[in-house]
């Protein structure tokens, strides 16, 4: 299967490193032109530059992605350049891990902070809303459109000292359902992916004891890569997927499998 993005325009949040950096030259290798949001400003021009050395279509904007401004300048900006926004890949996230509160010897030392439980919603969760609702006009008025989010297999089976980013990634998953269910007739899916434990700035930073218990729970044995993720993102943003709609698909190397 030869996945062909050509004449199609797709968005890309947090595109300019580890997962979205790896699906934004997936889908530009596909044919797409690709509109990179991120706030790393010298990563994304760099990979606009590397895409378009290629031959491809890119165009790097700054977005916030919790900013409704920030978000109508962006969808403003792209379709000035491209025309429209076939394609929508809520791919932005971040993490302030901490646990809900935290015991030593019978009393409370610490606990996750207000900010910290905002900062994670307001990009992973909100985030996700008000980059779909400002992009799906565009979809429903051409009758066609893909919305494809970045969910978690921590949001299936839940994960230490992860409440904020826990809540965000399971809330995408019930989000997704609602889009595929009221977008569906109109020519647009919604769905997720589900990653597992994959080899980015994010996790590379954890102990190598937490990295290894990782691999030991995952049965094929490896992390995995950006480019596992970005192939699932680019099937579901294909024609080939034309019948995938409001699903979950875990990308995971069995991990949820084998806990």
């Amino acid at each position: 299967m030869s996945i062909e993005l050509r004449h199609r325009v797709a968005v890309i949040t947090g595109g300019a490193n580890g997962i979205g950096r790896a699906t934004a030259l997936a889908f530009a290798n596909a044919g797409a032109s690709v509109a990179i949001w991120d706030m790393v400003e010298q990563a994304g021009q760099a990979l606009v530059e590397e895409i378009d050395g290629n031959g491809g279509k890119a165009a790097f904007f700054r977005v916030n992605v919790a900013s409704p401004a920030d978000v109508d300048a962006a969808v403003a900006a792209t379709v000035a350049q491209f025309g429209t926004i076939h394609i929508l890949v809520n791919n932005a996230g971040i993490t302030r891990d901490a646990q809900l509160i935290k015991v030593k010897d019978g009393e409370v030392v610490g606990k996750m902070s207000e900010a910290e439980f905002d900062a994670v919603l307001n990009v992973n969760l909100k985030g996700v809303f008000t980059c779909t609702q400002a992009i799906v006009p565009f979809m429903v008025r051409q009758g066609f459109g893909r919305i494809i989010s970045a969910a978690s297999v921590v949001a299936l089976y839940g994960n230490f000292g992860q409440t904020n980013y826990v809540a965000t990634k399971a809330a995408v998953i019930g989000m997704t359902k609602v889009w595929a269910r009221e977008l569906g007739k109109r020519g647009i899916t919604a769905n997720a992916v589900a990653p597992g434990f994959i080899a980015t700035d994010m996790t590379r930073g954890m102990p190598d004891k937490v990295l290894a218990a990782m691999i030991d729970h995952t049965p094929v044995g490896r992390m995995g890569e950006p480019r596992d993720i970005a192939n699932a993102y680019l099937f579901l943003a294909s024609d080939d997927a034309s019948f995938v709609n409001g699903t979950v698909l875990s990308v995971d190397g069995g991990l949820v499998m084998g806990t």
